[in-house]
């Protein structure tokens, strides 16, 4: 796929076009009376401007909760009259969009577990061919750019115009720390590659709990985010779906005031002059890296020519081993941290590996 989506070019406009757009709502809509009492005190906050509900749940073993069903509908219909704000919910099949589109709500959501599927992506496609609603997009349960690129190109085909992208981290074995891996520079790589399309955060989906929301939420805000979709629920403890995550309109109204909204840029001419100072030395010290590179890898080459001129192994585990360690005690005392040493090192040895390979089986 290339940078950006040639002859049919998606675009926000009217509810995606707000920025900050802040959309909360319970995980799940689990009663009527749950489901208003929650969008009325969100929408009394004055900080959302579109209301999300779960109505049908994708779960990961059947008899877990899988949703109320499409008798939600109504109630979040109701939400939306009363309140006067719009409507979002996930879609996974065509007679999903079916239902969502005869109680008039107003902006559809695929989410992860769809995403991953490109079958179940096209047949939503063929569902909103020449519906005009905005649809935003979950990234895949697991990190895999394509396949995020491609529900964006499958709708786009279909002629859905109003297309954006929601950031609610990947799945990752073993990870402790949040519930799906941010794995932030691959949000950034989409905004590269589509940088007409607004791209909101799921802090709730990453964190998988309430202590994490807060810097989570900044930290989308710090790298440009286009808004938030955080989970709200008058009585989170007792939430019938990922009850951890969620908090009440008032905690979320808090974490929203307390937040620090940015600019991308601004005209004041002394900042830009500095800036633009600052820019230059980064272009000055990325060229010296390259070079040096450059000449890391010629040494890496001729390494290769002596191992295979005597018969010796690629791959020396106690020299990596070595390098590894000599390299994240010189990083920290620069300030580096480990995880950057590790993945630095990791993307360089492999490029030595890969050269000295060539060398080795050249006939």
């Amino acid at each position: 796929m290339s940078q950006s989506l040639t002859s049919e070019q998606p675009v926000a406009t009217s509810l995606l076009k707000k920025k900050p757009l802040i959309i909360s709502g319970p995980c799940s809509a689990e009663t009527e009376e749950q489901l208003i009492a929650t969008c009325t005190q969100l929408a009394a906050t004055g900080k959302v401007d579109m209301l999300r509900a779960g109505i049908w749940k994708p779960r990961t073993k059947p008899g877990m909760f899988e949703g109320i069903g499409t008798k939600g509908l109504p109630w979040l219909q109701k939400a939306k009259q009363l309140t006067g704000l719009p409507t979002t919910v996930e879609v996974a099949t065509p007679k999903h969009v079916e239902d969502a589109l005869a109680f008039d709500v107003d902006v559809l959501w695929i989410g992860a577990r769809t995403t991953v599927n490109p079958f179940s992506v096209q047949a939503l496609a063929d569902a909103l061919r020449g519906v005009d609603i905005p649809v935003l997009i979950k990234n895949p349960v697991h990190p895999d750019l394509e396949l995020w690129l491609g529900a964006v190109e499958r709708l786009a085909k279909v002629g859905v115009k109003d297309l954006g992208l929601i950031h609610r981290g990947f799945a990752s074995y073993g990870n402790t720390e949040f519930r799906n891996a941010p794995m932030w520079h691959l949000p950034i790589e989409m905004k590269r590659r589509l940088p007409e399309l607004p791209i909101i955060c799921d802090p709730s989906h990453i964190c998988g709990n309430r202590t994490g929301l807060a810097a989570v939420a900044q930290k989308s805000i710090d790298l440009d985010f286009d808004g938030l979709m955080l989970e709200s629920h008058i009585d989170p403890d007792n939430a019938w779906s990922d009850a951890k995550q969620q908090v009440t309109p008032q905690r979320l109204a808090e974490l929203l005031d307390g937040l620090i909204w940015r600019h991308e840029t601004t005209d004041q001419q002394e900042f830009l002059s500095k800036l633009a100072q600052m820019r230059e030395q980064i272009n000055q010290l990325d060229d010296e890296i390259l070079h040096l590179l450059g000449r890391r890898m010629q040494v890496a080459e001729s390494i290769g020519t002596y191992k295979k001129e005597n018969n010796i192994t690629i791959l020396q585990t106690s020299r990596w081993n070595e390098i590894l360690e000599r390299g994240i005690q010189k990083g920290h005392k620069l300030g580096l941290t480990e995880d950057f040493i590790m993945k630095y090192f990791d993307a360089v040895h492999l490029e030595s590996i890969n050269r000295q390979n060539r060398v080795m089986n050249q006939k």
